[in-house]
């Protein structure tokens, strides 16, 4: 396993990517939080790309917890059929809407806790949305943030859980409020599962990676 990196080779990573794109943003599309809680939910082992897709026309006329419910099982299900697992999904989407409109008075939840209590949201769900819209120092650790930490030596850890710390640790908090976005950008576009582009790497003479694609 590759190293940790040390405090002031991190602070370097993180200050390059904050001058190459000062305020990263997440790809799902939203229109409000519920529509954030329902488009991260539908995002696992999913594609971004693939639940703007399919949430584009549902969020147009279901953007509410009761209007979710209005729609129903049916509505949703045909709506987000091009999404893997769409049938579980649905049923989640209409229990989470359920949910909040019986004991939450239709207001998403703004702590972890109760985020998780909501059918389809684990920790790294709730940590997005805590992340994205209250924008709380959250960092959901995902395939592509778990490959570039332990590659780069970032955030070095066995399991997601501790990947997660590592960048609660290491991370200066001056940078943790947008370590979740950039570290999912650069995995997703730079430091690929396969063939890693290294050579356009902003952060390649800092990388801990051995088997770098120059």
């Amino acid at each position: 396993m590759v190293k940790q990196l040390d405090y002031h080779t991190i602070r370097e990573i993180f200050t390059r990517f904050h001058t190459a794109e000062p305020e990263p943003e997440g790809e799902l599309e939203h229109v409000n939080v519920y529509t954030l809680v329902v488009a991260v939910a539908l995002s696992a082992q999913a594609t971004d790309v693939g639940v703007n897709k399919a949430t584009r026309e549902l969020f147009k006329i279901a953007d509410t917890p009761q209007k979710m419910l209005d729609l129903g099982l049916d509505g949703v299900t045909e709506h987000i059929k091009t999404i893997g697992l769409f049938r579980q999904k649905a049923k989640n989407v209409i229990k989470m809407s359920q949910i909040l409109v019986d004991d939450f008075e239709g207001v998403v939840p703004n702590s972890r806790a109760a985020l998780q209590s909501l059918p389809g949201v684990g920790r790294k769900t709730a940590n997005v949305v805590l992340n994205m819209w209250w924008h709380q120092p959250a960092q959901a650790v995902d395939t592509h943030i778990f490959r570039f930490g332990n590659r780069s030596g970032v955030a070095v850890g066995k399991d997601v859980d501790a990947v997660e710390r590592a960048i609660e640790d290491h991370i200066p908090a001056d940078f943790q409020q947008h370590a979740h976005h950039w570290m999912i950008l650069h995995g997703r576009y730079t430091c690929v599962a396969r063939k890693p582009k290294c050579a356009a790497c902003l952060i390649r003479d800092l990388c801990l990676f051995e088997d770098k694609n120059l």
